[in-house]
């Protein structure tokens, strides 16, 4: 009988450990960005939830973020200079046809898009460069207080195209992406607060790169298994 008894318990121990492991990861997550947060002056709150952990997590692959970078920069230049035939010679010239979301596809398709939707898509910048660091082709992820390196995109997608593009991406391990995630889940945590109060984005903070960052990176954990046109950015 004790045999029979140390056996189950044997069984049992390491199972229960498993299952408070991701509990663990999420939680040390959380404390390393409440502390970062906290060292630069941007409040946290303690009641904001964790992420989900690795193993909840979706995974992306490589050619899909390769192929999301290069929609996003297509609608961004289209919406920065309102050129409905540059944009479309552009998804000649990247062979991108088949890359963009619904809302993404409609916006290409119209020749006079209005100034509102020309301004959100021009944003999307922000969201190239999350996906270009994901890829490990833009080296960090800088503080979320300036806008994106915009001549450094355009000049590594022409320079690499398509194929250069998905020849040099090497995607990130999950645990980069997931850190990433839980950090600007929670500045924007702070910027959100700082505007319902009536006040200015605390501690410096962009709160436009703060929310398009949130959105990206949203997409590449798989949050709610949403889809692109549809992610939500919760705080």
């Amino acid at each position: 009988m004790k045999r029979i008894l140390s056996t189950l318990l044997a069984l049992i121990i390491p199972v229960q450990a498993a299952v408070s492991q991701p509990a663990d990861e999420a939680q040390t997550r959380k404390a390393r960005s409440v502390a970062q947060l906290q060292s630069e002056g941007v409040p946290t709150i303690d009641h904001l939830p964790t992420i989900e952990p690795e193993s909840a997590s979706t995974r992306r692959n490589t050619k899909l973020v390769v192929q999301r970078a290069i929609a996003l920069v297509i609608v961004a230049v289209k919406g920065e200079t309102g050129d409905h035939a540059m944009g479309q010679a552009l998804i000649k010239q990247f062979d991108a046809a088949g890359f963009f979301t619904p809302k993404e596809q409609a916006f290409m398709d119209d020749p006079d898009p209005s100034d509102q939707d020309r301004t959100n898509f021009a944003w999307r910048y922000e969201g190239v460069h999350v996906m270009l660091w994901a890829l490990g082709i833009a080296p960090e992820l800088e503080r979320p207080d300036h806008i994106c390196d915009v001549p450094f995109i355009a000049n590594t997608l022409r320079e690499l195209g398509t194929d250069g593009l998905m020849r040099r991406a090497k995607l990130r391990p999950q645990k980069e992406l997931l850190d990433a995630a839980d950090l600007i889940y929670r500045y924007d945590w702070a910027a959100v607060n700082a505007r319902l109060k009536g006040e200015e984005a605390p501690a410096g903070l962009d709160k436009g790169v703060v929310y398009e960052r949130h959105y990206a990176l949203n997409w590449l954990i798989g949050y709610m298994d949403q889809d692109w046109d549809d992610i939500s950015t919760d705080t």
